[in-house]
């Protein structure tokens, strides 16, 4: 699938069939997360592949009950520990939360070029999350994902966008 026409379709799948994700796609679309630029090539993150139904359960539960989530053969939970590194200046340490969610953004567009959908899911409680997965203290979650193949055919070009002349301003504000 050509790049543009992934971005272009690319849309939060809430509907998805049990069909599974073969191993050869799934480690397409982790290596795509593997590959992201990260600043100073940290690669700070980990992505925790969910498949077993009752661990499912859980993660649905800690995801504001988010029934759809469960619906998808595998959660993809994203997280990255706290690097004990300051960047300086306002990023200090949110930098980790930027590398992982670049990963993030390149799993979730690798899995469209592969026929698959997600939906980025930024409600989660963190804390029970990291214990029902066994994260170690210092990593954190940043973002959650279904991944399956869309049920109802819900791919299409995004619509409901600004104009580029309402994001883009050339040389000031």
């Amino acid at each position: 699938m050509e790049f543009y026409d992934v971005i272009k379709t690319r849309r939060s799948i809430r509907s998805y069939k049990s069909e599974p994700v073969s191993e050869a796609v799934l480690n397409r679309i982790l290596d795509a997360a593997r590959i992201a630029p990260s600043g100073s090539n940290r690669q700070p993150w980990r992505f925790i592949v969910v498949r077993d139904p009752a661990v499912k359960t859980e993660v649905v539960k800690h995801c504001g009950n988010q029934a759809f989530i469960g619906e998808a053969p595998l959660i993809i939970v994203a997280c990255g520990p706290d690097i004990g590194y300051n960047r300086g200046g306002w990023m200090e340490d949110k930098s980790v939360v930027m590398d992982v969610t670049i990963a993030f953004t390149q799993m979730i567009l690798a899995a469209r070029a592969e026929g698959l959908g997600t939906c980025w899911i930024g409600l989660f409680e963190n804390e029970p999350l990291k214990q029902l997965l066994g994260l170690p203290d210092e990593f954190n979650i940043a973002a959650v994902t279904p991944l399956g193949y869309p049920d109802k055919g819900e791919f299409g070009e995004t619509t409901r966008r600004k104009d580029l002349a309402d994001i883009v301003s050339w040389d000031r504000f």
